[in-house]
């Protein structure tokens, strides 16, 4: 049986409404909009859907985008379908084989993640160089730099909800420090910290575009070079020091310790040294 139902574009305002009443962050609300306009371009002026034209559309992604983006645009389209109560078309994911191993292009190291704040203090970026330093020592989302007021920052404890979730952030006493130095020097004695020059909010385009200008006078790989990176380098920091994965994803905010998993990983040249070692020491000596 080959079940279709007949949508309309009017669908996709309906559909953000539902999305912000079950507290979606705004940021998976534009993502879910804006894929849900694409699976629309792709029917054209046939708006009547059914299993058939939903593979044909999932097969039409994986002609045109890497497999994670796929993924991600099935996750909304899915979403969508689960909003006009036709579960029973919803189209399964691409499986993707898990890789335990941090890719080492994107891999920032404790040397680069300095040089990178140090070459913005050196441009007169303070506020770029201080936004750089408190996801690397906090670990916190790029979206959560709006709880960082003057205020929060003064009872060294930044209190978030963010996800559905409420966690609290510990600043480390030479960063807040930092912070509440940078403040007064710039005469702000209250709200946001990190803002544009209108006042406004800085959003993660904003932060992204900023760090960009800095790879070739700090002499830092591009692929390097994105806000979430800081937080993987945090994560990675904070279990070589202290191997406390619980402790790091109450930090990070996740719900499972297999997603902190992926922030410790590390790459597979650091596998093949430590594997040689082991090979060396142990089994190879065992057999001479």
């Amino acid at each position: 049986m080959n079940f279709s139902i007949e949508v309309s574009e009017s669908a996709i305002k309906t559909f953000a409404d539902y999305l912000y009443q079950r507290e979606n962050a705004k940021t998976t609300v534009n993502k879910y909009v804006a894929d849900i306009k694409k699976f629309f371009s792709f029917l054209a002026d046939d708006n009547q859907i059914n299993k058939k034209k939903l593979l044909q559309y999932k097969e039409w992604l994986v002609q045109r985008y890497a497999i994670n983006s796929v993924n991600s645009m099935l996750a909304a389209l899915n979403q969508f379908l689960e909003f006009l109560e036709v579960g029973n078309l919803k189209v399964k994911r691409i499986k993707v084989q898990k890789h335990p191993f941090l890719q080492e292009r994107k891999e920032l190291t404790e040397k680069e993640c300095r040089k990178l704040i140090a070459t913005a203090r050196a441009e007169g970026k303070e506020q770029l160089a201080l936004c750089i330093e408190t996801i690397a020592c906090t670990g916190i989302r790029i979206s959560e730099i709006k709880y960082f007021t003057v205020e929060r920052v003064k009872t060294g404890k930044i209190e978030i909800y963010n996800k559905g979730k409420y966690r609290r952030i510990f600043l480390p006493k030479i960063l807040q420090k930092k912070l509440l130095s940078y403040c007064q020097n710039n005469q702000k004695t209250e709200g946001w910290i990190f803002v544009t020059k209108n006042g406004k909010l800085k959003d993660r385009s904003n932060i992204w575009r900023e760090m960009k200008k800095l790879k070739e006078k700090a002499g830092v790989a591009e692929s390097k070079i994105f806000p979430h990176n800081f937080r993987h380098f945090f994560a990675r920091i904070y279990y070589k020091v202290t191997k406390d994965i619980t402790g790091l994803a109450d930090l990070l905010g996740h719900s499972s310790i297999n997603v902190t998993r992926i922030y410790t990983a590390t790459t597979e040249s650091v596998f093949q040294k430590k594997l040689d070692k082991i090979v060396k020491q142990e089994l190879l000596e065992c057999t001479t």
